[in-house]
């Protein structure tokens, strides 16, 4: 008996790693259904009830939510960044304040600790965020914003910083879609600033530039 139930875990184990994959590498993106349970059964070979436990397992994690009679849906791309979502949830001024506390830190060392080819990197991101404001193309705006600061975190190469980053990653999108205004394009922030310190290697402009675009946001969005 034993021995089955071991069999047994490391087979519902197997399956969250294959479904974590799918879901971290991209193959489900974040608000996109998940197959369909017998999609899935035959896909990975197992029997219902071992997906089923998946699924579970997955969702208490935070990355799936299962909607009664409309499917399974990917909720985040991680543990960490479902918890954020908890914690988080839906307030803007409480992702901003964490925004603010890790970005600005992360700006102050990649100022000093990036490569060439990373700062390269972090100029092509904002140009092309900046074409697409002017083309109002608003969705490849978040992205590309949102890019722009991870690649800026990983810039500080501070792992465990750049990993509580990432766990961020959903809120931070949704908090750039919140705060993008689209009737006022003139009013939208400027990351020009943050990029010239960190060109310049001034830790020290670079993190006040980082916390002032943050509080700027933070001021504008207080209700």
């Amino acid at each position: 008996m034993p021995l089955a139930t071991t069999r047994r875990a490391g087979l519902v184990d197997q399956v969250i790693d294959q479904m974590r994959a799918a879901i971290a590498g991209g193959e489900w993106p974040v608000g996109q259904r998940i197959p369909p349970e017998p999609e899935l059964v035959t896909a990975l070979g197992v029997g219902r009830n071992t997906v089923r436990e998946a699924v579970r397992a997955l969702s208490h994690a935070g990355l799936l939510e299962v909607r009664q009679g409309d499917g399974t849906f990917v909720r985040a791309t991680s543990e960490l960044s479902g918890a954020v979502r908890r914690l988080c949830g839906s307030e803007l001024r409480d992702v901003l304040q964490v925004r603010r506390t890790l970005e600005v830190e992360g700006a102050r060392l990649a100022a000093t600790r990036r490569t060439d080819e990373e700062y390269r990197r972090l100029a092509v991101l904002l140009t092309e965020r900046d074409e697409a404001l002017v083309a109002k193309q608003w969705d490849r705006l978040v992205e590309r914003d949102a890019a722009f600061h991870v690649l800026l975190v990983q810039c500080s190469h501070n792992t465990l910083l750049a990993e509580l980053y990432q766990g961020l990653t959903e809120a931070v999108r949704a908090s750039i879609t919140a705060t993008v205004d689209k009737e006022h394009e003139e009013e939208q922030v400027s990351h020009a600033g943050l990029l010239d310190a960190i060109r310049d290697r001034d830790p020290v402009r670079a993190a006040a530039e980082a916390g002032g675009f943050l509080e700027e946001l933070l001021e504008r969005h207080a209700d």
